[in-house]
């Protein structure tokens, strides 16, 4: 983990008016006058693959605003094994439960190296409640998260070990405009599927030999777009 302080507000608040994502972040609706009741610094932090943001039980005293690579949000289960419950993309924010004073839900490990922004809590609260815009931007967040959860339970933990994989395979293209994909270890896609690393392991072999998945680089893959949408029902 790697940090970078944004010492004064007033370079904090710069940082966010010209932030690369910022039509996606959680700042997204501030205007000029907004940035001045930002009065703690925000912090930029980059988190190495396998690097946790936060864990689960931990007090609530920041979110963070994903601006590049992808962050999983874990939950262990009583025998030790894992599930990751939502993936996290550029734009998404990660720990909202931390404006409400509670503790961490989940455990946030950056799957890809992850660029973010860590936000005190306190800068969070008095912006929304000093600007309606921020206020509606938090409640906008909360849906996302209850759509993105309701989306990952009925796409990602119903049907056959190949829809599930083929499901994903498309929610990582998802809004990039590309049929290419950047996969990872098959541990952490059965832990996301519901299923064990072995079949994981073995359907993205399958799709390797049927054509479906076409090997660029290390696990980066062109895909066929159109099988993997028949195979996962869509």
């Amino acid at each position: 983990m790697r940090g970078k302080s944004i010492e004064a507000a007033w370079r904090g608040q710069a940082e966010c008016r010209n932030c690369g994502i910022r039509d996606l972040a959680l700042f997204s609706d501030l205007r000029e006058p907004d940035f001045a009741h930002i009065h703690l610094p925000i912090e930029e932090i980059q988190f190495e693959p396998g690097s946790a943001l936060y864990h689960v039980g931990d007090p609530g005293q920041a979110v963070f605003t994903v601006r590049t690579g992808l962050v999983k949000l874990v939950r262990y289960l009583a025998d030790g094994s894992q599930r990751i419950v939502r993936l996290l993309r550029p734009g998404d924010t990660a720990g909202l439960e931390a404006v409400l004073g509670q503790e961490y839900e989940h455990t946030a490990i950056a799957l890809r190296g992850a660029l973010t922004c860590r936000i005190p809590r306190e800068v969070v609260t008095r912006l929304s409640e000093e600007t309606p815009r921020m206020h509606a931007q938090l409640m906008q967040r909360w849906q996302q998260s209850v759509r993105q959860a309701d989306a990952w339970l009925t796409s990602l933990s119903t049907g056959g070990a190949k829809a599930r994989v083929a499901r994903l395979i498309l929610l990582l293209m998802e809004g990039t405009g590309d049929t290419e994909c950047a996969l990872f270890g098959r541990e952490d896609m059965g832990a996301m599927l519901g299923v064990t690393t072995e079949t994981a392991s073995r359907i993205v072999a399958e799709f390797r030999r049927e054509g479906i998945l076409s090997e660029r680089g290390p696990n980066l893959y062109a895909c066929d777009v159109a099988s993997l949408q028949r195979i996962s029902g869509g």
